[in-house]
């Protein structure tokens, strides 16, 4: 059966051919006029995680998004590898494509990681843009301080096929409202729409893929925090508190490692503050990035 994109959000993007994939990109606002601020999502959900903050964020300037490969609407080839420097390649290869020479960085989740190894090549003088700020959102940078949910496990064990397999929309719920600071800050119809993006295109399938990210983060370590250790950008780390996961403790760390950083602790939210709290997530990023721009 034809899939048929669930909301207005994919109608405003595109599917790109990149190399070897199609990835689904969303911008907004002329690209040409300021460092756009770039938006990388986690797992194992997609860009449309942004949808709540997108037009927020688009008061103050242009943006872009985009699905990494095996996520949402873009594609899901059982013969990719899914590693972090993959999905960095894809990113670099989609900013390079829109023609883009300085972008501003916004990871969360997943995309903290795909964010630190940009860092690693920024370091290396491998990127074909710059880096002109980095803002950093309940990722579990520091894995070992990481509370991993059972899914989570379950997903890296031997059973992970069976579980993709059995997974339904029901199971799926219950996880996702273990990582709110409130179990009803979203509606089921909301959940559907994130359902319905993951086991697009045989996307439950790829879950025992995409998930090795998480072995990815302990194996790359020195590379990645040794990046963040030797950063010389302005920094955010822009927290929920409530986060199950991603708890506190690594935000203040990454405040810690990260010189010059700041802390911004959002106290009733939990591992996805740009859908709990759109408001206050867009309002501490946009003022961050004005700060950036006025040299503050």
């Amino acid at each position: 059966m034809t899939f048929t994109p669930p909301t207005e959000w994919h109608g405003a993007g595109t599917r790109l051919p990149c190399t070897d994939v199609t990835v689904f990109v969303r911008t907004e606002g002329d690209l040409t006029s300021r460092p756009p601020l770039v938006l990388l999502h986690g797992f194992p959900t997609s860009c449309h995680d942004f949808e709540k903050v997108w037009q927020r964020l688009a008061r103050d300037r242009p943006l872009v998004t985009l699905d990494f490969v095996g996520f949402g609407l873009s594609d899901k080839p059982a013969d990719f590898g899914y590693g972090l420097h993959e999905q960095a390649d894809v990113v670099v290869e989609v900013l390079a494509r829109l023609g883009l020479r300085r972008v501003h960085l916004l990871a969360h989740d997943m995309g903290t990681s795909v964010a630190t190894e940009l860092l690693a090549r920024r370091e290396r003088k491998l990127l074909p843009f710059s880096i002109e700020s980095l803002t950093l959102s309940n990722g579990s940078v520091f894995v070992e301080l990481a509370h991993l949910q059972p899914a989570q496990h379950l997903l890296r064990s031997p059973l992970a096929g069976a579980f993709s397999r059995l997974a339904s929309y029901q199971v799926f719920r219950r996880s996702m409202r273990r990582l709110f600071a409130r179990a009803d800050a979203l509606p089921d119809a909301e959940l559907r729409v994130m359902w319905r993006l993951m086991e697009r295109a045989d996307g439950l399938a790829r879950m025992p893929q995409l998930i090795s990210y998480v072995d990815e983060r302990r194996r790359f370590a020195r590379r990645w925090t040794g990046a963040l250790a030797r950063l010389s950008l302005p920094t955010l780390v822009l927290w929920g508190a409530k986060d199950p996961v991603a708890v506190l403790a690594i935000a203040e760390r990454l405040a810690r490692v990260v010189p010059g950083a700041t802390l911004r602790v959002m106290q009733e939210l939990g591992h996805y503050p740009q859908l709990e709290g759109p408001d206050v997530f867009a309002a501490e990023v946009s003022g961050f990035l004005r700060a950036v721009e006025l040299g503050d």
